[in-house]
């Protein structure tokens, strides 16, 4: 073997040891109090399926927050707020929307589409994010094992879409925005 080959694998070695010797005990013996907050993972899986994205205006970044703000006062994790995002994603592109005349599905109303005539509130309430939102999370809460579901079957659940599959597409985009928002 080449003498300076070998010098060379020895000092590389040599710097790997030091660096774990040393690295190792301040690492063990760090004051977990003065630890820095790091970002919380809410994603449980992989998303499944192809990813949507769309860019968000003033409006429907306002609609994250609220659907963020309500998701922690009902106490929920930030699983629950990336099941809601994703659905109000779906639903009406995170837009509050009211009555769409002839495009209307039936009375459906708000960020999730819900319908007063299916029990979800008045239009006054299903249009108000914070109370919307709180619908959407009360029924969530009912699904045995929502946790750990596949995002789109926790959806699904609650929505009763004709379409149960489409939430999958934007779990993605709700993960990084309940990431990016929920310390804001």
């Amino acid at each position: 073997m080449n003498t300076i080959f070998r010098k060379s694998m020895l000092s590389v070695a040599g710097l790997a040891f030091a660096g774990g010797v040393f690295a190792g005990p301040i690492a063990a013996h760090a004051n977990p109090v003065d630890a820095k907050p790091v970002a919380v993972a809410v994603q449980t899986a992989k998303p499944q399926g192809d990813q949507s994205h769309i860019t968000l205006n003033d409006e429907q970044t306002a609609n994250v927050k609220a659907i963020i703000a309500a998701t922690k006062k009902a106490g929920l994790p930030e699983r629950a707020a990336v099941i809601s995002i994703a659905t109000s994603l779906q639903e009406s592109k995170l837009e509050n929307l009211g009555h769409l005349g002839d495009m209307n599905d039936h009375d459906s109303l708000g960020l999730f589409q819900q319908r007063p005539s299916s029990g979800w509130g008045t239009p006054e309430q299903i249009t108000n994010p914070e109370y919307s939102t709180t619908a959407f999370l009360k029924g969530l809460k009912q699904v045995d094992g929502w946790q750990d579901m596949p995002l789109t079957d926790a959806a699904q659940t609650v929505q009763v879409s004709a379409y149960p599959d489409a939430y999958a597409q934007w779990e993605q985009q709700a993960t990084d925005l309940v990431t990016q928002h929920w310390n804001s």
